[in-house]
Formats: C-alpha cells, sequence, structure tokens
C-alpha cells in the first residue's frame, strides 16, 4: 500500500512542482482570504503591489500569500504587504513542495509537529493538496484527470466507497485497514465540470464533488493560488494556506 501511495502522487508531482517553484522570484502578495469591515476592498483574489500599506479596521482579518507563505493579518493597524522573514520562507517553501509531491512514506515531513507523548499532531490530515479528501463536498481542482487520488482522515478500518456520477452510473473502491489513499475508479472517468457523489456505511450524507481541471503551467504559487479562488476549490485553497502559515509578526502601525 505504500509503494501504491507513492505511485499515486509521482504522476502529477513533477509538473505541479514545476508549477509551484519554477522561478525563484518572490511575486507580489495575493489576498486569499478577507473578512470584516474591510473585505470588499481587500477581496480574495486581489494583487497587491509589493510596497502597499494595508489599513484595517477592529474587526478586519485579511491572509496574504506571496512566494515565501502565507500571512494573516488583524486589525485595527497598518500592516505592510510584504513581510516574511528568508528562513521562515525556506521552511514554508519545503513544507508544501512535501504536500504537494509526498505519499505515503513523506507523510511525517509534511509540517510533522509531535507533542512530549510522541503523538503525531498532524495525523488525519490530508497529506497531499490534490488528494480527493471523501469527507469534505467541494470543487476539486486537478491537473492530471487520469491520476485522481482518494484519501480518508480515519483509516483504521476497512471501507468500501461508492462512487456515483450525475448519470447515475457508479462504481465502488476499497480500502484496507490502514489504506488511506487509493486510485479513483477507471470506470467513471474525470472531466472538467463531472459531478460525483461519495458514499460509505456510516456517513452522515454524501460527499458532493464537483471537478475543475486546471492547466499546470502556472509559474509560481501565487497563480495556483488564483486558479483555486477563481474555481472555488476552497478545501484546497484551506489546506494550502494551512500549510504554508509564516509567522505574522511586524508590519503593524
Amino acid at each position: 500500500m505504500l509503494s501504491t501511495n507513492k505511485r499515486l502522487s509521482q504522476a502529477a508531482s513533477a509538473a505541479l512542482v514545476g508549477l509551484l517553484f519554477a522561478g525563484t522570484a518572490i511575486a507580489a502578495p495575493l489576498v486569499v482570504r478577507s473578512a470584516g469591515p474591510s473585505a470588499k476592498a481587500y477581496p480574495a483574489g486581489k494583487a497587491l503591489p509589493d510596497n502597499a500599506k494595508i489599513v484595517l479596521k477592529a474587526g478586519d482579518s485579511i491572509v496574504l500569500l506571496d512566494g515565501r507563505g502565507t500571512r494573516t493579518l488583524s486589525g485595527p493597524g497598518t500592516f505592510a504587504a510584504s513581510g516574511a522573514s528568508t528562513v521562515a520562507a525556506a521552511s514554508a517553501s519545503s513544507t508544501l513542495g512535501a504536500l504537494v509531491s509526498g505519499g505515503g512514506e513523506r507523510r511525517a515531513r509534511i509540517g510533522a509537529v509531535r507533542s512530549a507523548s510522541g503523538i503525531d499532531k498532524n495525523a488525519g490530515k490530508n497529506p497531499n493538496v490534490w488528494y480527493v479528501d471523501v469527507t469534505r463536498s467541494t470543487n476539486m481542482c486537478i491537473a492530471d484527470p487520469s491520476s485522481v487520488t482518494l484519501w480518508r482522515p480515519s483509516a483504521d478500518q476497512a471501507a468500501t466507497v461508492k462512487v456515483t456520477k450525475a448519470d447515475g452510473t457508479s462504481a465502488d473502491v476499497s480500502l484496507a485497514p490502514g489504506q488511506a489513499a487509493v486510485l479513483w475508479p477507471s470506470a467513471l472517468p474525470v472531466t472538467d465540470g463531472s459531478q460525483f457523489k461519495l458514499s460509505w456505511d456510516g456517513a452522515s450524507a454524501p460527499t458532493n464533488l464537483k471537478f475543475v481541471v486546471v492547466k499546470p503551467n502556472s509559474p509560481g504559487l501565487e497563480d495556483m493560488a488564483q486558479s483555486l479562488i477563481k474555481a472555488g476549490c476552497n478545501a484546497q485553497l484551506d489546506l494550502l494556506i494551512q500549510t504554508t502559515s509564516l509567522p505574522s509578526g511586524g508590519g503593524a502601525g
């Protein structure tokens, strides 16, 4: 099963790692999430000049992303759009690289944090931004429709997931105890705009998916985030933000 997970990730990894890290220059900051009174002034997807000053009111919160990672700014205050350290940036890039290309055996490298008791705090977290979380209804962005992977957060027991297309055709995929990832059923090809429902014993409700095929030729992390925002691939955007989070210190005036 370990080798299967590795094979599942390799098909998309080469193109996608190149997509994220093809350039070495740090691009201008991009707003990837905003809330509060000033949200309309800083909508998700808005690119900011690198030297911009961000003025936030009480109750405001925005998340900025650039080639170094993501930072969360909370008002009130005035903040510099650019402000991540080189050390933190290197750590975020390494973590994101693992998130994009990591399979089962590399999971411990994906921002692994263990408590004093030795418990992995990342247990149950999606190890790859391109894996389909079977528990979350969302638009799902993919670069290679032929190598879609299903992933489940809890792999303690065996499970059979029924995948049903909008036209009613379906196929089952089985996961053994300890197996978290499995290839999408070949009998139900994924195409741009195709919709599916996932169901299994014990699920409170079916999971609804809509696939969006994106082109793996964007020059940087910000372009990937723009694609996720425009396509409404919120689960992947959330994972991207969490994985590349940098210290938000400094910049307030």
